[in-house]
């Protein structure tokens, strides 16, 4: 069955003429222009679009780790002025703290917010994600996978109604990537944030996403949006099917003509 992105939930991401530029020696760099961009509460989508068209500097005006040069970004009608409580970030290189334990870690969130048990919190989160037997280890110790694993437990300890993602699984070999691609939607399913997912991999925006935003090369923008009408729960058995092989295929082109862009600037 369909999950439906719930209207009641938390997490509803609204952005209204969205610009973003850096100013550099050779003049101002527009990254993002002019962008609208709405995901509805506890829906998870996937951004893709070649390198440098301004995913991850979208993720990051949602985070409020940058303030747009133009247009307004909000969380549940509320702006976001800054890094806040309401939205969990995992990056593709875990930024775990190296002189704490696995269990300090996760319970470093709801710590800083004065919640009640944090390592209490900490321990039922290492035990979702299967790793409470490693809650005196250091980071260091673990495998990538593992590491992956700390950092989403970490980002959901303080229960936010908005979960970040910039490309978590990248630099996973390709069986625990696949493995994590299931255990994500497995927790998303249980605490229903709203997902936004930064992916360069096709298949894997497909298999996790209610909805695939692709983008424009720069200045970045919306190119088209792609519903994934696929079953949920999924198995890894989807991207078998024909319906699967469609969406690949028609993402694929769309990717392919606005990488051809960065190559031939003049079309």
């Amino acid at each position: 069955m369909k999950k439906v992105a719930d209207k009641s939930a938390r997490g509803r991401i609204v952005g209204r003429k969205l610009s973003m530029k850096f100013s550099t020696r050779s003049g101002d760099n527009i990254v993002l222009d002019d962008l609208d961009i709405e995901v509805r509460g506890g829906e998870f989508i996937a951004l893709l679009g070649p390198s440098g068209c301004g995913k991850s500097t979208l993720l990051n005006l949602f985070a409020g780790i940058l303030k747009p040069t133009g247009g307004s970004v909000s969380i549940d009608d509320k702006p976001i002025k800054g890094p806040n409580s309401d939205v969990g970030i995992v990056f593709q290189q875990h930024s775990l703290f190296p002189w704490m334990s696995v269990l300090e870690n996760v319970a470093f969130g709801p710590k800083m917010l004065g919640r009640a048990d944090p390592i209490g919190t900490a321990r039922t989160f290492l035990a979702l994600v299967g790793l409470d037997k490693f809650e005196t280890a250091w980071p260091s110790s673990l495998s990538g996978g593992m590491q992956q694993r700390v950092g989403i437990a970490r980002a959901l300890a303080t229960y936010p109604p908005v979960l970040l993602m910039d490309e978590p699984f990248g630099a996973l070999d390709a069986q625990t990537r696949s493995i994590m691609q299931d255990e994500l939607l497995k927790l998303w399913s249980q605490f229903n944030s709203t997902v936004v997912f930064v992916t360069h991999d096709i298949e894997e925006a497909i298999f996790l996403a209610d909805r695939v935003i692709v983008m424009k090369t720069m200045p970045g923008g919306i190119k088209t949006e792609v519903n994934i009408e696929l079953p949920r729960p999924r198995s890894p058995d989807v991207i078998k099917t024909d319906k699967f092989n469609f969406y690949r295929g028609q993402i694929l082109e769309l990717i392919r003509e606005e990488t051809l862009k960065v190559f031939n600037p003049s079309k």
